[in-house]
């Protein structure tokens, strides 16, 4: 510091400006890094993706057959698989086909996806409907689904609906099984029957 108070105001002046002009660099450059575009490794159209489970003993004479337990489709995935984080999105949106034992299928739609590939959560945005196959339905905007769990979760405000007992219920923030058979409503806003309409039922 001693040195530095030595120096003529001219260098100081200089010196000052020379780290000035480092600095701007220094912050331009990370920002540029910082506003890097990330591509995907891959982009799929109209794609179909199958995930099955296969048999856990297989004799030698048994050639056995693997369970389809979901399938994910839609118009677009984008892989970005290559990450430290992978992640595939679905930015033209998707729909989620998912199997129990009995090979019942309940479907998942939404405007807009984002698979996690090493957590299997899959993020559903804008629009999202499940449908079970007993006739269940939740609507919302924003949906987690865990594949791993096969439990699907949201903050957002909801609409269920179902036809067993003929009501719908309006609520906001729920975890629910995926088939629908099991739903824990965090605040409900009350049960609306379902009028049904004679009329078209004798149809």
């Amino acid at each position: 510091m001693k040195q530095i108070h030595n120096f003529k105001s001219i260098a100081v002046v200089c010196t000052m400006a020379m780290l000035f002009l480092s600095c701007q660099d220094d912050y331009k450059r990370v920002g540029d890094e910082a506003a890097k575009k990330v591509y995907p490794r891959s982009v799929a159209e109209n794609f179909s993706g199958t995930y099955t489970e296969s048999p856990e003993k297989l004799g030698s004479e048994e050639l056995g057959s693997s369970k389809v337990l979901a399938v994910i489709s839609g118009p677009i995935r984008n892989d970005f698989d290559q990450l430290s984080f992978p992640y595939q999105t679905f930015p033209e949106g998707l729909l989620v086909e998912i199997f129990n034992e009995k090979n019942e299928k309940t479907t998942i739609e939404a405007d807009f996806g984002v698979l996690y590939s090493k957590t299997s959560i899959v993020d559903l945005r804008g629009n999202v409907l499940i449908k079970s196959d007993d006739g269940k339905k939740l609507a919302t905007s924003q949906l987690y689904y865990d594949r791993g769990n096969e439990w699907a979760f949201t903050q957002e405000k909801f609409t269920f609906t179902n036809p067993d007992d003929g009501t719908v219920m309006d609520g906001e923030g729920m975890d629910i099984q995926k088939d629908l058979k099991f739903l824990n409503a965090h605040k409900t806003y009350g049960l609306m029957l379902i009028k049904e309409d004679k009329e078209q039922k004798n149809d």
